[in-house]
């Protein structure tokens, strides 16, 4: 098999380059409107993606955007990674009892659409890049801790476990030696699956109010911004969501593209298995 990078990995590469050079890309300054240049086309002189109901200049918010908009998609897959790993490995390693407490909990959390949850958690908090990041964790935590529980529960009876436990390393030692190392290599493939619908989850919440607030230039929160001019500018209204669109695409490719080279099968069960909606598909292996 070729150990070239995959296209999308190129893809994903140059949209994170573009969001860190945004700032210096854009040709106007993205908060800057003149009233009489409101909602031109795209092509107009000094605007190729035309203006916002506030004259402001797409491009120039389009790329300025990119920053927290992807920070919105990544820091919470980031976190639920993290959080969702050590929860799996603990609920692996830990006993039985340890084991139905932390798998029974999340399963409420489990058991609520994706949305709702992410819409009920960031109404309790402040809108900003914090609501989005906390709100879309608690969302995607309990699904990458049932893909580390069943790994963990996969090798825990492998002989290279006893015999470090013969041997006389602890718990800790176990987990953190023997353990992190297998079940890393999964939490970050099924982790760079879930990048594509973050994005699209932050971009929902800043489109309700619920994530980075304006005048804060944030994909979501500007396809809120152009939407009464849906009907008058459709070509322009529609910028914000064809980005978003593009991007978590990206994102998905990626994610399979990385999970194949991993050697996983696709979701495809013999029979459909029910999961709230909303929520990220687990692998074959965490059913």
């Amino acid at each position: 098999m070729s150990r070239r990078p995959p296209p999308s990995a190129y893809a994903a590469a140059a949209v994170l380059l573009l969001a860190v050079a945004g700032p210096l890309l854009a040709p106007d300054d993205p908060d800057a409107g003149n009233l009489r240049e409101r909602l031109l086309g795209p092509g107009s002189a000094g605007h190729p993606l035309g203006t916002d109901t506030q004259g402001r200049d797409v491009l120039s918010r389009l790329l300025v955007a990119a920053a927290p908009s992807l920070l919105g998609g990544l820091l919470p897959v980031a976190v639920a990674t993290l959080a969702g790993g050590l929860l799996g490995i603990a609920a692996g390693l830990g006993g039985r009892t340890t084991e139905n407490v932390l798998l029974r909990a999340l399963d409420v959390l489990y058991a609520f659409p994706g949305v709702l949850l992410a819409i009920t958690v960031a109404t309790v908090l402040r809108p900003g890049l914090l609501a989005t990041v906390v709100s879309l964790s608690v969302v995607l935590t309990p699904a990458v801790t049932r893909v580390a529980f069943t790994e963990v529960r996969r090798i825990r009876t492998a002989e290279f476990l006893a015999a470090a436990r013969v041997s006389g390393a602890g718990a800790a030692s176990v987990a953190v030696r023997q353990v992190a190392p297998v079940v890393a290599p999964v939490l970050l493939v099924y982790a760079s699956s879930l990048v594509g619908l973050a994005i699209v989850y932050a971009a929902g919440l800043s489109f309700l109010g619920l994530g980075v607030p304006p005048p804060a230039a944030e994909w979501g929160a500007m396809l809120d911004e152009l939407r009464p001019s849906l009907l008058t500018r459709p070509e322009v209204a529609v910028l914000p969501a064809v980005t978003i669109l593009v991007v978590s695409v990206v994102f998905n490719c990626l994610g399979e593209a990385l999970r194949r080279r991993a050697g996983a099968a696709p979701d495809a069960p013999d029979a459909p298995v029910a999961v709230p909606a909303g929520r990220p598909p687990l692998t074959e292996a965490a059913r």
